[in-house]
């Protein structure tokens, strides 16, 4: 628990650190230029035999053995931390080799945990009651963040989310309940793409990725179902957005912002993003550190602005700016969180490869495409391509209103070879990963896609909405460990 003074304190000296940090954007010496480090993390659910979710996550963890594993909040989820790296030459296909390695001795370390991994957005045979247990991994941190939220809030978590139309004979679906702990919040789980930016460049790759979110969620959607229901395509986008509400009713309805937060305009630098951040968020997790980040500066050192980044972690941008110190030298980084987990780790690359080489040259254009497109547009097409996959019609510009495979097609996936390329990587490497991507557009087919077709079907053959969860989930996880893209495998459409 936080008392009103320790607030007080957290708030004059994240205001301090947010000075020193612009002090620091005005001279100081940014890591960036020339390294183009990448990072990834990769969350992940653990199940029974039976599909169902297995709170063993310490267990699981002790058995791997690599603190390239992590704990995350629930105590089903596990997460993979994958070292930063260029994406020069063939490191992709190194990428690709060592993730799967790595999934696959993970694997067989939480078989004796009768546990197994599974690379999903949303666990679908998740229920409310599996909350009843002893469901929080044991870490202080989340448990003080749950208490932060609902302090804040006063009141219970709404979740109210209904499917936007009907699809291969289901009808509209909707999910409605109220929850006492933040506990819903564990089920997304999401893959994070973290890049390295030189301070002055960093306005502009933020800009891209945030026109780009919405054909990322059209391409990658992996979340249609909570807890028994068919919802959004990408469910875990409104889910997070409601499961970590800190606002009443009433302050939503004045206005008042959510800490999962798309934006609200494009930015010409990332102080204004962070200036935000201290302006607009009362801080959740008011910890204060020893440090004088105004007199390490001055000494000639590096300020770890420990608030500053403690306050930033608490508000869920969607693509989040992210300072950080390694050896001693400052960089600052885009975090994209758009994309769920899954389905394979091909699948996964091939999202990533995508991302990468789109923002590399939007971000690179003469008139950028955040000049000639409203932000309320990137927004929109952000829901847009959460709530319906590949149902989607995006606004871009020079298109106007255009299907979301045409886009890909005609405009960014060229854009995507293209920066791609001037990153150095390798024509057999863009080949394998952007040649997913084609075929995803081609078949109109992603994870969200193939996992509504196929409860569909075993429920025309006459399975209860459990029991085919529950089998789409198995066939899932075989095709999961084949590490054939999602658009190859077998369907019912």
């Amino acid at each position: 628990m936080f008392s009103r003074a320790q607030r007080a304190k957290f708030r004059t000296k994240v205001q301090r650190c947010l000075d020193v940090f612009e002090r620091m954007l005005a001279g100081q010496s940014f890591d960036g230029d020339e390294s183009r480090m990448t990072g990834l993390e990769i969350e992940l659910n653990l199940v029974d035999a039976h599909g169902q979710p297995t709170m063993r996550n310490a267990e699981v963890l002790n058995r791997i053995a690599d603190p390239a594993f992590q704990t995350e909040l629930g105590r089903y989820n596990i997460e993979l931390n994958v070292p930063p790296r260029t994406w020069s030459g063939s490191q992709v296909l190194d990428l690709e080799a060592m993730l799967r390695a790595s999934l696959d001795h993970a694997t067989a370390m939480a078989e004796p945990a009768d546990s197994e991994i599974v690379m999903i957005g949303i666990l679908p045979t998740l229920r409310p009651e599996h909350f009843d247990t002893d469901w929080m991994s044991a870490n202080p941190r989340y448990q003080a963040l749950d208490r932060a939220v609902f302090a804040a809030r006063r009141e219970n978590i709404e979740l109210d989310i209904s499917s936007p139309g009907p699809l291969h004979g289901m009808p509209v679906e909707r999910l409605h309940l109220y929850a006492d702990t933040i506990a819903p919040e564990s089920a997304c789980t999401s893959m994070q793409l973290h890049s390295q930016v030189p301070p002055r460049r960093f306005a502009a790759h933020w800009n891209a990725a945030q026109a780009l979110a919405g054909p990322q969620l059209a391409l990658g959607a992996n979340s249609p179902f909570l807890f028994g229901r068919r919802l959004w395509a990408e469910t875990r986008i409104e889910l997070f957005l409601q499961a970590t509400d800190t606002r009443s009713p009433e302050l939503a309805n004045q206005g008042v912002r959510p800490v999962v937060f798309f934006g609200e305009r494009w930015i010409t630098s990332i102080f204004d993003l962070f200036e935000e951040n201290v302006r607009w968020f009362p801080a959740l997790l008011p910890e204060t550190s020893d440090e004088d980040p105004a007199a390490e500066l001055a000494a000639g050192r590096t300020p770890r602005l420990q608030e500053l980044r403690l306050h930033n972690g608490t508000v869920y941008r969607w693509n989040r700016p992210v300072y950080d110190v390694v050896d001693g030298v400052p960089h600052v980084r885009v975090e994209n969180r758009v994309l769920p987990a899954g389905p394979t780790v091909l699948d996964a690359l091939a999202n990533a490869a995508f991302y990468h080489g789109a923002v590399e040259m939007l971000a690179a254009e003469d008139r950028p495409v955040w000049t000639r497109m409203s932000f309320d547009a990137a927004t929109a097409n952000f829901v847009e391509g959460a709530r319906v996959g590949v149902d989607a019609t995006f606004y871009w510009p020079g298109f106007g209103q255009v299907p979301w495979d045409e886009l890909v097609l005609r405009h960014l996936l060229p854009l995507a070879d293209q920066g791609l390329a001037r990153r150095g990587v390798d024509q057999v490497v863009r080949d394998r990963y952007l040649g997913v991507i084609r075929e995803r557009c081609l078949t109109r087919r992603n994870g969200a896609r193939w996992q509504t077709s196929t409860v569909a079907a075993l429920e025309r053959e006459g399975a209860t909405r459990d029991e085919a969860l529950a089998e789409m989930l198995h066939r899932y996880a075989r095709h999961m460990h084949t590490n054939d893209p999602v658009h190859s495998w077998p369907t019912a459409d």
